[in-house]
């Protein structure tokens, strides 16, 4: 999800719940404690320099209760993140402590943010020694030709 794409759904919330992919909520009273951009710089196996840049979300949870997250408080922490930091319209990561802290895609079911594993990829999988998709041969056409090696006397089954 863009942050553009964020912005226009929460105009519409009247709240803000987040949501694992097993179905657990965050806790209502969660916190957003950074809106920020990270970029990384790196090099895949198969020597091309890569850069990827995303908009980083922490959500992070206190020991107040009754503490809850308006939509217009997020419009207006990501509105004061774009105009301080200049945060471009990228796809947002989000990041949340559960028993370690887990970085996340973010998509909207319909009615709540939905927390998404990320998963990790080999980019140049030709390059890795990956082999491709195994190719399928049927077995009618094997050839009858071939003997094996073995005979039920030999001892070496």
């Amino acid at each position: 999800m863009k942050l553009s794409e964020i912005k226009e759904i929460l105009r519409t919330l009247d709240h803000v719940e987040f949501q694992l992919e097993n179905g657990t909520f965050v806790p209502e009273h969660f916190h957003v404690t950074e809106v920020g951009t990270v970029t990384k710089h790196f090099i895949d196996c198969g020597g091309t320099v890569r850069n990827e840049k995303a908009v980083s979300f922490q959500l992070w949870n206190a020991d107040d209760f009754e503490h809850r997250l308006k939509p217009a408080k997020l419009l207006n922490i990501i509105k004061l993140s774009e105009e301080k930091l200049g945060i471009e319209d990228d796809e947002i990561e989000v990041e949340y402590q559960n028993t370690t802290i887990g970085r996340f895609d973010l998509e909207f079911n319909g009615k709540n943010f939905v927390l998404k594993n990320k998963t990790t990829a080999c980019l140049v999988q030709d390059a890795c020694g990956i082999p491709s998709e195994k190719q399928k041969v049927s077995l009618s056409e094997l050839s009858n030709n071939q003997t094996s090696c073995c005979t039920p006397d030999s001892g070496c089954c």
